[in-house]
């Protein structure tokens, strides 16, 4: 029964656990192959993005009849952290185009801005990002300075947004801008006179996607592509974080599961002294503890998963999913590092990369900090209200 149980906290319906064997499979034939030389370039793979929109995978929780998946939050974990085993920098690019333009938009368009953009974005033919961060204002987003001022039948943007993956790929961006000091969210096309976006930022990690600056110079938007109503920005960003924040933690989880397969599979193979390292006690923890912290996550991060949705807000269980998974993924890559030597420090493996590419899920989407002090906030009131 626990066994059973615990197969259904993964792949709760049968749909949810073909979801899986297909990203899987598909993660393992033709994503692992390509992403050390993606990595070691900065770039992101186009054509292999373009992939999954033949997989469905791009509107995976869009209804079927606007040419989505129909699927919820669960599937939109499994899909991240399959593809985070094998290329987490590629699965940021994902998680940038279906969770926070496609999910996002969604939610906050009419049918007509809905037939000029969805087809294009959940097939692949459009790469599609958001621009929230600026150089002033991260966390703060209060304190955002990018403008947007009503004339005549638009509005003109003037500001900068910054550390935006698929920045240089991406053909239209969902943004906010402040309309008379209100949070307002609107689609940019890569067309429109005024925008233009900065050269290739280069990072640490998670290589396997791009980022940079984007900059609105006089950038004339047309009034049909403001995202609701003026002032509603914040309402539709809140409401989004939190799938944003779920699917984070599944990276770290995937990041941790491949870990941990490889430094259980390296230390029973290579010897020292005669017999495997799996029989030190001191790289038998690193394996157990590893493998123990990596399946808390996951369980915790599937938990939140079921609990949330468009209408179901949960934004203390998804700022503890990735408050716990994140340093999660970082810790086991680290172990698994130490657990081969030499052999993790070098590119033979895919563990230093790994390594690389887990440290943003502490930073980006939210801080640990963040995340701590949203926590305490929420349940202050939760336990105040008993």
């Amino acid at each position: 029964m626990g066994e059973r149980n615990y197969e259904r906290l993964f792949n709760p319906t049968e749909e949810h656990a073909m979801l899986r064997q297909t990203v899987a499979e598909f993660a393992r034939r033709e994503v692992e192959p390509q992403a050390a030389e993606h990595d070691a370039k900065g770039v992101l793979n186009v054509p292999l993005f373009r992939k999954l929109g033949e997989l469905g995978l791009l509107g995976v929780t869009i209804p079927v009849e606007d040419g989505g998946a129909g699927m919820d939050a669960v599937a939109a974990v499994i899909v991240h952290h399959e593809l985070s085993k094998h290329d987490p920098g590629f699965c940021l690019a994902y998680l940038a185009h279906s969770m926070l333009f496609v999910n996002n938009f969604f939610h906050c368009s009419t049918a007509e801005q809905r037939s000029r953009y969805l087809d294009k974005v959940v097939s692949g033919e459009w790469v599609a990002g958001m621009g929230m961060t600026e150089p002033g204002a991260g966390t703060d987003v209060m304190a955002m300075s990018t403008t947007a001022v009503r004339d005549g039948d638009g509005y003109v943007v003037n500001g900068t947004k910054t550390y935006i993956t698929n920045g240089c790929e991406g053909y239209c961006f969902l943004v906010y801008a402040k309309v008379d000091g209100r949070v307002t969210a609107f689609v940019v096309d890569r067309d429109c006179k005024g925008f233009s976006t900065s050269n290739h930022i280069d990072k640490l990690g998670m290589r396997g996607s791009t980022m940079s600056e984007l900059i609105f110079e006089d950038c004339r938007i047309p009034a049909a592509n403001l995202l609701g109503r003026e002032g509603d920005g914040l309402t539709h960003m809140m409401r989004n974080l939190e799938i944003e924040r779920l699917t984070l933690a599944a990276m770290s989880v995937g990041i941790a599961d491949r870990c941990v397969e490889i430094m259980v599979s390296y230390a029973n193979e290579r010897r020292t002294f005669g017999q495997p390292i799996a029989s030190y006690g001191q790289i038998q923890r690193y394996i157990a503890e590893g493998y123990a912290q990596t399946e808390a996550a996951k369980c915790l991060v599937y938990n939140v998963a079921a609990e949330i949705g468009p209408e179901i807000r949960n934004r203390v269980g998804s700022d503890a999913a990735k408050l716990f998974a994140a340093p999660v993924g970082k810790q086991v890559a680290d172990w698994a590092m130490q657990v081969m030597g030499g052999a993790g420090y070098c590119r033979e493996y895919p563990v230093e990369r790994l390594w690389r590419d887990a440290k943003l899920l502490e930073i980006g989407g939210g801080t640990l900090e963040a995340h701590q002090k949203n926590l305490c906030k929420d349940l202050g009131r939760r336990y105040a209200s008993r």
